[in-house]
C-alpha cells in the first residue's frame, strides 16, 4: 500500500494573488474629468448682472445661503421664487441650528435699491447678524 503525492496538480491550482488594477484606474480617470467637466455647471441660481467693484471677500469655513433679487424685483433661493412675506421664514428654515450661516444678497444690477435694502432690513429683524452683498469683482486698471 503505497500512497503517492501528485505536486505537480497541486501547484495549478494555486491562484495568482496579484490585483490588475488597470480597469480600476481607468474607471477613476474617467469619473475625474466628468466632474471637472460638470463642477462648473453646477451653480445654481437665476443669471443676474452683479454690480463690480473691489471689496474683501467672507472669510472662514461658515456657510452661507445665497438669495438673489432679479431686475424685477422678485427674490429667489436658487431657482425656486419666494414671496417677499415669506422670505424670512424660508431662510430661517434653512438655516435651522447653525447660527454660523452667513446670508448673501445677488442683486441685479438693475434691480431696485430699495428691495435689496428692505430684504437686509427684514433679515436684520430677523436676528441675522451676517448679511453680505455679492459683487463681481472690478477690473483691474492698468498702470496702476
Amino acid at each position: 500500500m503505497g500512497v503517492s503525492f501528485n505536486y505537480s496538480s497541486r501547484r495549478k491550482s494555486r491562484r495568482n494573488a496579484s490585483i490588475n488594477i488597470t480597469n480600476l484606474m481607468d474607471v477613476m480617470m474617467v469619473l475625474l474629468v466628468v466632474f471637472m467637466v460638470a463642477a462648473p455647471l453646477m451653480t445654481s441660481g437665476i443669471a443676474l448682472n452683479l454690480p463690480k467693484v473691489g471689496g474683501k471677500a467672507f472669510e472662514g469655513k461658515e456657510t452661507s445661503i445665497n438669495v438673489s433679487v432679479d431686475k424685477d424685483g422678485y427674490y429667489y433661493i436658487g431657482k425656486t421664487e419666494i414671496p417677499a412675506d415669506k422670505i424670512v421664514a424660508k431662510i430661517k428654515a434653512i438655516r435651522g441650528e447653525n447660527e454660523d450661516t452667513t446670508v448673501t444678497i445677488s442683486g441685479d444690477t438693475e434691480s431696485a435699491y430699495g428691495r435689496v435694502i428692505n430684504l437686509m432690513a427684514l433679515l436684520k429683524e430677523a436676528g441675522f447678524e451676517r448679511v453680505g452683498l455679492k459683487t463681481e469683482p472690478r477690473a483691474a486698471v492698468k498702470g496702476k
